[in-house]
């Protein structure tokens, strides 16, 4: 017995080294917080949630509950607006900074939020196949949407007064109608600074306070088209697609991203073989994209 209790007193500094060591380590996983995209609800994200709670326990994970579902159809500067307020007293909690998961239309909320927030404390923006320089395809959303038109002749609406105030408008980017995008899209064009913004500048600045960018996405999404859009490619008026390096925001670094480039933090994940609503329940998505950056 008294064996027994020496082996103890011996093993409780041990015991006590080993506790400390986990709520430390776990203790040392910033805050996540997770923006949906298009028709999805927090719902959608369970087995995000599971993966993150597996592989960094303990991690403060908020999965934003607002414009959900058609709701997310409103205009995206709305939208900008609404979650910017919920996610502030989060980041005013977390003194070291937290980590962003945004997926698809919500990839281009959390751009926005972080180019209009200058006190921001991000640490990594995780782009999840979220269509960065616009959309242009014939997808199921468009064609459920607005029946009657395709994406030859979407711009009609898309580029009025009307159609800026549905959110997949706020992003579409027809090559072939780039005069009307310019002067008519009021966020995309806007965020890139691809038509006159007196906050240019600052936005800019708020923007390059992020670490690290995050850019996901694959070639058998089916929804983001051009699907190289998630990594800031896009269509030239032929519909050929030209690589980040090759648009004018990245040669004009016009709102931090060849910045970003230069100083080494924007990482790229290409992943084929992933459809666009499994892009945040596919576990090998997440060990091989996404995982590592939740420290």
């Amino acid at each position: 017995m008294w064996q027994h209790r020496g082996d103890i007193r011996l093993l409780a500094p041990f015991c006590a080294l080993v506790v400390l060591l986990l709520f430390t380590l776990t203790a040392s996983y910033k805050p996540v917080i997770v923006i949906h995209g298009l028709f999805d609800s927090p719902s959608d994200f369970g087995d995000l949630l599971d993966f993150i709670n597996e592989t960094h326990p303990g991690t403060n994970v908020t999965v934003v509950d607002l414009f959900d579902r058609t709701e997310s159809l409103k205009p995206l500067w709305m939208q900008v607006e609404g979650f910017r307020q919920v996610i502030y007293p989060i980041m005013q909690n977390a003194v070291n900074g937290v980590h962003l998961i945004c997926y698809s239309q919500g990839g281009l909320i959390c751009r926005a939020i972080l180019s209009t927030m200058p006190d921001h404390n991000v640490d990594t923006f995780i782009s999840l196949s979220s269509p960065q320089m616009g959309q242009y395809g014939d997808t199921k959303y468009l064609k459920w949407l607005f029946p009657q038109h395709m994406k030859s002749n979407l711009y009609r609406l898309c580029y009025t007064q009307l159609g800026q105030d549905f959110s997949i408008c706020n992003y579409w980017n027809d090559p072939h109608h780039r005069d009307l995008y310019l002067n008519n899209s009021n966020f995309l064009a806007l965020l890139n600074d691809e038509k006159l913004n007196p906050n240019a500048t600052a936005w800019k600045k708020n923007l390059l306070r992020i670490r690290k960018l995050v850019l996901i996405g694959g070639p058998d999404d089916g929804v983001i088209m051009p699907w190289q859009s998630s990594l800031f490619a896009f269509y030239d008026d032929n519909e050929t697609v030209k690589e980040m390096k090759s648009q004018l925001v990245y040669l004009e670094d016009t709102f931090g991203l060849k910045t970003l480039d230069a100083r080494g933090d924007i990482s790229f994940y290409t992943m084929p073989g992933v459809s666009h609503t499994y892009w945040h329940s596919n576990r090998t998505v997440y060990d091989k994209c996404i995982s590592q950056w939740l420290t």
